[in-house]
């Protein structure tokens, strides 16, 4: 869901935090529980929570969930789910430059916080019936 930064308040500032909170947390979940299944069939198994800069109403922050699944160091499959990305747009294209005219958007999860669980937990089942 995109919010124009009039939009930008301190209810979907909460609301970007604590989805994102709870990403982590569940992340190091799935990262304790599925690295040994990973790993006693000779694959890497990593599960994380990355976020780019410290104010989510900022242009160029950015927070992600991702799986990436390895065999011999090589990546072999990643599935990533962006959780909040901020953005400078002008005439409907990302740029980095503060140029007049232009608008800072950010996009937000789409999935409420189970069904983002949900299609990781999934995900993952999938990976290991293979």
């Amino acid at each position: 869901m995109k919010y124009q930064q009039k939009e930008f308040s301190s209810d979907l500032l909460e609301r970007i935090k604590n989805t994102e909170a709870a990403l982590k947390d569940y992340m190091n979940c799935l990262s304790i529980k599925y690295k040994p299944v990973f790993a006693q069939k000779k694959l890497g198994f990593e599960a994380r929570f990355f976020k780019e800069c410290n104010d989510p109403f900022t242009p160029g922050y950015i927070s992600t969930t991702s799986i990436g699944i390895d065999e011999n160091e090589s990546l072999i499959n990643l599935h990533t789910i962006k959780i909040w990305e901020c953005n400078r747009y002008i005439l409907g294209m990302p740029t980095s430059k503060n140029v007049p005219g232009n608008k800072i958007i950010g996009e937000f999860l789409d999935e409420t916080l189970e069904d983002v669980k949900e299609e990781l937990t999934d995900y993952i089942n999938d990976l290991l019936e293979e």
